[in-house]
């Protein structure tokens, strides 16, 4: 008698448990994709808290590759993640870059439509190409835009020297684009090839005068230089924005609304502050994503 009266309850319980979980009462749920560098971690972890505060059991994919993490996304591995306008124009979609990030935006809404993603959310990250300066020196010789940079170079030819690595050195939509552009040229004397890694530490140390480097690079506050002003738009916009799976975003449709706030905090400065958090001063992504988040109210703090 006594495994009989145990055995239904147990019986009971997992028809409740099948029931319930065909009804979808346990919860809504979601997978945000991330690639491997620090702002995209910090951009999948706040959206995680965000979700997380809203009721979603959140799983995150992070640590990918551009291409690998496309994919997933495509196929369904990965539900949502924030992307840059830029990398899926040209590098996924085959397009030319565009120079209007309202327009671009609009185009890889457009194009990917085709493929089942929607585009919600363009931000002020803009993680694109910039040349950078030591601050002080630029204050002294007047530099705060290309223009500046290109007239400068032109009255004072071989004088001022710089650090890119080989990709942008020779791709024509990097120095040789921004030279043709403005109207200068350092002369192949002038330039120091380096890994990426290193322009920034060579600016630092004073051995070049300009470096190649990323809007959002923790190294730029880290070093105190000074973001050249792209006043003729050569480098094309690569402003975060998150890109949904269309059936994700049908289902959970509060999603844009939960993610808008992000959108609307978030721009390259705050970006790089937070990346340097991270990579300079060696705290943890968590941390970092979480404190900003309850610094500017956007979710509650733990009590």
């Amino acid at each position: 008698m006594k495994k009989i009266l145990t055995l239904i309850p147990l019986t009971l319980i997992m028809v409740v448990l099948t029931a319930c979980s065909s009804l979808g009462i346990a919860g809504k749920e979601v997978t945000v994709g991330g690639k491997n560098f620090t702002e995209q971690y910090l951009l999948s972890e706040m959206t995680a808290f965000l979700l997380t505060e809203e009721g979603f059991k959140v799983n995150q994919m992070n640590n990918l590759g551009s291409t690998v993490v496309r994919s997933a996304l495509e196929n369904g591995q990965v539900d949502l993640m924030w992307e840059y306008t830029g990398t899926a124009l040209i590098t996924y979609m085959g397009e030319e870059p565009i120079a209007d990030p309202e327009a671009a935006f609009n185009k890889v809404k457009e194009v990917d439509s085709e493929q089942n993603i929607k585009w919600i959310n363009m931000s002020d990250v803009n993680n694109t190409y910039a040349l950078a300066m030591r601050s002080e020196q630029a204050a002294e010789l007047g530099i705060e835009s290309i223009s500046d940079l290109a007239a400068y170079i032109n009255e004072n030819p071989g004088e001022l020297t710089m650090a890119s690595d080989a990709e942008f050195a020779n791709r024509p939509d990097g120095l040789p684009g921004v030279e043709e552009t403005y109207g200068f040229e350092f002369g192949s004397a002038q330039i120091s090839q380096m890994d990426i890694g290193l322009t920034q530490r060579a600016l630092d140390n004073e051995q070049v005068d300009v470096s190649v480097a990323y809007e959002t690079d923790a190294t730029i506050k880290n070093y105190d230089l000074v973001v050249l002003e792209d006043d003729e738009q050569f480098f094309p916009p690569y402003r975060a924005a998150v890109s949904i799976n269309e059936d994700v975003y049908e289902e959970y449709p509060e999603i844009e609304e939960i993610t808008a706030i992000l959108a609307e905090n978030l721009d390259s400065t705050i970006m790089r502050e937070l990346n340097y958090r991270v990579d300079i001063e060696g705290e943890s992504v968590s941390v970092v994503a979480y404190d900003w988040l309850v610094e500017n109210g956007l979710i509650e703090e733990e009590s």
